[in-house]
């Protein structure tokens, strides 16, 4: 069944409401105190071993490529495989300077074995990806399964449920900055409306650490962001057993 955000926007639809705001996206994530340091933050949550000599990394969901330069920033020898269901987004994350140890994928979770996208992965980062997922429990199986047994995979999402300050904070952010900020910059705020109300439904952190558990992470742990999003943003990370549940 094609689930709906809270405001009429289908999951399926999301990557196409990405592509209108992709020649922008990145001047608004930048207007963000912190947006970068968190995935940086996120980044070193994964536990990989310094500099990432040797590892294999997959970006899930990578946008216009800001996850794959933390990554990149904080493990400079890994190789990293990025990939995104936004044409538009992606070809923003293209037009970048990168080495030639990072490679993307123009895909979505389902599709992505008929992608050259195959692990398995040492660590798998996924920033802001869970919330939009239309299946998010079958897609973070599918996430998991293409980690080596041992392998890391950090979440860096919103999650506001289970603290009512958060929720408060949220809703203040979005309706003073986020929201008329996107309107002036791309003349449409349709997406911006759609993370204020897709974060404000999407799961506590206690049962999105459930969810990482049920696609088969052990040893899962949450840890929020310092700044105005302390509460707000936050990084769930775990080990990939072997295993799927």
């Amino acid at each position: 069944m094609n689930r709906l955000a809270d405001d009429g926007l289908p999951r399926a639809a999301v990557p196409t409401a990405f592509d209108v705001e992709a020649p922008s996206y990145d001047r608004l994530v930048g207007a963000s105190p912190g947006y970068h340091e968190h995935l940086r933050i996120s980044v070193r949550r994964l536990g990989l071993p310094a500099d990432g000599a040797g590892l294999h990394l997959l970006d899930a969901g990578c946008g216009t490529g800001a996850s794959t330069a933390a990554l990149l920033e904080v493990l400079p020898k890994a190789r990293i495989t990025a990939f995104d269901g936004s044409a538009a987004m992606l070809a923003e994350a293209r037009r970048k300077t990168w080495p030639a140890t990072v490679h993307f994928e123009h895909s979505t979770v389902e599709q992505l074995s008929g992608t050259e996208v195959a692990g398995p992965f040492d660590g798998i980062l996924a920033a802001y990806l869970v919330r939009n997922l239309a299946e998010p429990d079958v897609q973070l199986r599918k996430l998991v399964s293409l980690l080596r047994p041992g392998g890391r995979m950090a979440v860096h999402e919103y999650s506001v449920r289970d603290s009512r300050r958060a929720r408060l904070v949220w809703n203040t952010v979005c309706a003073s900055i986020i929201i008329p900020l996107g309107k002036v910059v791309t003349g449409d705020a349709t997406l911006h409306r759609h993370l204020r109300r897709s974060v404000l439904a999407f799961d506590g952190v206690s049962a999105l650490e459930q969810r990482l558990r049920h696609a088969g992470l052990v040893d899962v742990e949450a840890a929020t962001m310092p700044g105005w999003q302390r509460g707000i943003v936050h990084t769930v990370a775990g080990t990939a057993s072997g295993e799927t549940t």
